[in-house]
């Protein structure tokens, strides 16, 4: 049977969006059916922030391109879309058999292009060509991965049209794509056509309720129970479905009761895949010695319980152990696939175990040739090495690969803004583009937080303007990254626009908000922002415990910061480090020093945090003996300070003029804790011993390699004669001397304080 095709269906098939270069390539296509991105005269929240949007970043009018020598040519790019490139083979549309159309339909839903699969539904429904019920499984299953649902309803209909409403397993995917999709009602009402129901059918149930994040009616047992109401007997995916849908909810003791009911229903001993569920479940509940117990009581180990150990060392912060388990599984005989690799590259990265990290390297080229799998092992491969501070080995890596895509660059992109290269992490953004490569939302929200470290504004609109005309907003992610962005280039206004905008609020939304207002010097309207706060269903956490107490130290607010400790002690955060130090520099800083003294005395698992907020508190409060006393009995007691905790102590020499001790705490962090100094530090010592009237002993307790930080400061009273200002002259002549024979420009900043 051969098919002719309407003129029509060039019309309705839409391309993939193209990935666009930065200046000759034209934009991607508006999505289909009327879903154009919105003239910046409409009224979405966000568009008052931008004045003319480009039509892709422009930060290539600031930003240096990178040379030949260090960006490969880009591939060849796709071409553009027509009827004849539509399928395989550049074959046109009247050759083929309905069999090879149905192929191509699977391969378009395959590839997530749902729209361009349904515009050929639509055309064989006119010729009146039936579709088998593979075809649409595979498109069902494709809507259940996008969680599309009103794409789903419709090939809902075309199901009903070839008369396959009544195919069970079509029915029984129809329930999973509804339910995850979120469309209880509807998954339910084609489980009331189904008769009998059978344990596949509310497996499905359940299992899209697992992948869409449902809780059926607040409890995830409870289709569960209707099951075995209806006398439908369970089996071991129908368990595996019930323990997943507990994973990573604070749902423990439901999870243990399912486990309970597992051994009680005689699938103790059996099968792995219950084993690895229950495992998961307990890692991302927290209880890592209960997965462990399960694990151990396993004779025979294969490379998905392994697997599954892995990763949940790895998902419990547990880096050091993720390593030793996967050293077992290779003395066991298991040989690591690209999924373990790919769950413990993090880990490495975390620890620095940077030869391990080249070793996994290695064993990974030698054995995955599949780009599919490598290109994954490759991005892991870079954000390794970037976590180990060799950015040069993470750039080897990056272009060394033939191929490239949005995770790779994102992955590099972070790499150099955790190494401290913020421009050329701002300028990836632009390079990717010029590679063909269209940024993705991981990419949006990895460059945001450099415009929002280099307060570059332009670049953060500009940003701002692509992720709205990509349908990015409104993603709470990339919202609360232009929140912090915007307050950080002092935008307070537009920070605000941007939250006000926001459709779905969260704990970090208001977190950032409030935090916004603090920075930049306004406690009195985060403390507002905080009450409003309390007034929805939100609950403030941790961070934003620390930040209000911060505010309420700004202002003095001590009734305030009082009832705040009172929700820190009903909310059981008084024993996270961060908070207790927030709680004893609140009453530091308002003057209760006695009421600080007892919360410190009050924490079980005493700190570096603490012991300097302690100090600080007593710094605050003009008690500079019991200061230096506390850092005294820090030290002896094993705590390792920081160097917050030395610029505290080197005020307290400071303001008591203690020059001498000043100068021994100050070599003690450079020598005996190898500390690298900042240019507080040399600021706070240098400034000190001036002040004293010592400026030839304050050049030379410096090390001339580190004058680009140095703040030469006099101050200016009466008693500085000629003779102050001649060594003033002299150390200055020092520094342009030392100055002259550095390899790199440095700057030296030179000031007078009156």
């Amino acid at each position: 049977m051969y098919i002719n095709p309407p003129v029509e269906l060039q019309k309705k098939i839409q391309p993939l969006p193209l990935p666009f270069s930065h200046q000759n390539s034209p934009p991607p296509p508006p999505p289909p059916n009327g879903l154009l991105s919105p003239p910046l005269s409409s009224p979405h929240p966000h568009h008052s922030l931008l004045q003319t949007p480009p039509q892709t970043l422009s930060l290539v009018s600031q930003i240096r391109t990178p040379t030949p020598k260090t960006l490969t040519p880009p591939p060849h790019k796709p071409p553009k879309f027509s009827e004849s490139r539509a399928f395989p083979d550049s074959l046109p549309l009247h050759s083929k058999n309905p069999h090879v159309v149905y192929r191509d339909i699977r391969r378009f839903a395959r590839l997530g292009r749902l729209r361009e699969a349904l515009a050929i539904l639509d055309y064989l429904e006119h010729r009146g060509v039936p579709v088998n019920a593979t075809t649409f499984s595979a498109l069902l299953s494709a809507c259940s991965r996008l969680r599309t649902l009103a794409l789903g309803r419709q090939v809902h209909v075309h199901i009903r049209i070839n008369g396959l409403q009544s195919n069970e397993f079509l029915q029984t995917k129809l329930v999973e794509m509804y339910a995850s999709c979120g469309a209880h009602e509807d998954a339910m009402g084609v489980l009331s056509e189904l008769s009998p129901r059978s344990v596949f059918t509310w497996n499905a149930l359940m299992r899209g309720g697992v992948t869409g994040g449902l809780r059926w009616g607040g409890s995830p047992l409870r289709v569960f129970a209707e099951m075995r109401e209806a006398g439908v007997g369970a089996n071991e995916y129908t368990f595996a479905c019930l323990i997943k849908s507990f994973a990573g909810s604070p749902a423990l003791a439901q999870g243990m009761k399912a486990h309970a009911l597992l051994m009680k229903n005689g699938f103790a001993g059996a099968p792995t895949l219950l084993r690895t569920c229950l495992i998961d479940m307990y890692f991302k509940c927290g209880k890592a010695r209960m997965a462990m117990k399960v694990f151990d009581e396993i004779p025979e180990r294969d490379i998905v319980l392994y697997g599954a150990v892995i990763a949940g060392f790895v998902h419990n912060g547990l880096k050091r152990e993720a390593l030793e388990y996967l050293r077992l599984m290779v003395e066991d005989g298991v040989e690591p696939n690209s999924v373990i690799i790919t769950s413990i590259l993090p880990a490495i990265g975390e620890v620095s175990e940077r030869n391990l990290g080249r070793e996994i390297h290695g064993f990974a080229l030698k054995k995955f040739r599949d780009y599919n799998k490598l290109v994954f092992i490759l991005s892991g491969l870079i954000d390794m090495y970037s976590k180990c501070g060799d950015i040069v080995s993470g750039r080897r890596v990056f272009y060394g690969s033939s191929e490239r895509n949005a995770v790779s660059w994102t992955a590099l992109m972070s790499g150099y803004a955790s190494n401290g290269r913020l421009d050329q992490a701002l300028r990836s953004i632009v390079w990717m583009q010029q590679e063909g490569i269209r940024p993705d939302i991981v990419s949006i929200a990895t460059v945001l937080p450099v415009c929002a470290q280099l307060k570059a504004l332009k670049p953060g609109k500009e940003i701002h303007c692509f992720a709205l005309k990509s349908w990015f907003l409104p993603n709470v992610t990339i919202s609360t990254s232009l929140i912090t962005t915007y307050s950080a280039c002092g935008c307070l206004d537009y920070s605000r626009r941007v939250f006000d905008g926001m459709t779905k609020k969260n704990v970090i939304a208001w977190t950032a908000l409030i935090d916004s207002y603090i920075k930049n010097g306004y406690p009195s309207i985060a403390l507002d922002e905080f009450r409003s706060m309390l007034l929805t269903s939100y609950r403030p956490d941790s961070i934003t415990i620390t930040r209000i107490l911060s505010a309420c130290g700004d202002l003095g607010a001590l009734k305030l910061g009082k009832e705040v400790h009172g929700q820190v002690l009903k909310m059981r955060l008084n024993q996270i480090p961060l908070v207790k130090a927030e709680v004893i520099n609140l009453y530091g800083r308002c003057g209760e020093i006695e009421k600080a003294r007892r919360v410190f005395d009050r924490v079980q698992s005493k700190g570096s945090l603490t012991c300097t907020a302690i100090i600080d508190a007593y710094r605050s409060n003009g008690r500079y003996k019991e200061a230096l006393n506390l850092f005294e009995w820090m030290l002896s007691n094993g705590f390792i300070p920081n160097n917050f905790t030395f610029d505290v102590v080197l005020a307290v020499c400071d303001k008591a003029e203690l020059h001498e001790r000043a100068v021994k705490i100050f070599d003690s962090m450079v020598r005996e804790y190898e500390l690298k100094a900042s240019e507080e530090n040399y600021d706070s010592v240098i400034g000190l011993l001036t002040r004293a009237g010592r400026i030839v002993e304050a050049q030379s307790d410096t090390s001339p390699t580190l004058f680009d930080w140095i703040n030469i400061t006099i101050s200016m009273e009466p008693h500085h004669d000629a003779s102050d200002w001649a060594r003033v002259e002299l150390v200055s002549g020092r520094v342009s001397k030392d100055l002259i024979g550095l390899d790199e420009p440095t700057q030296v900043r030179f000031e007078l304080q009156e």
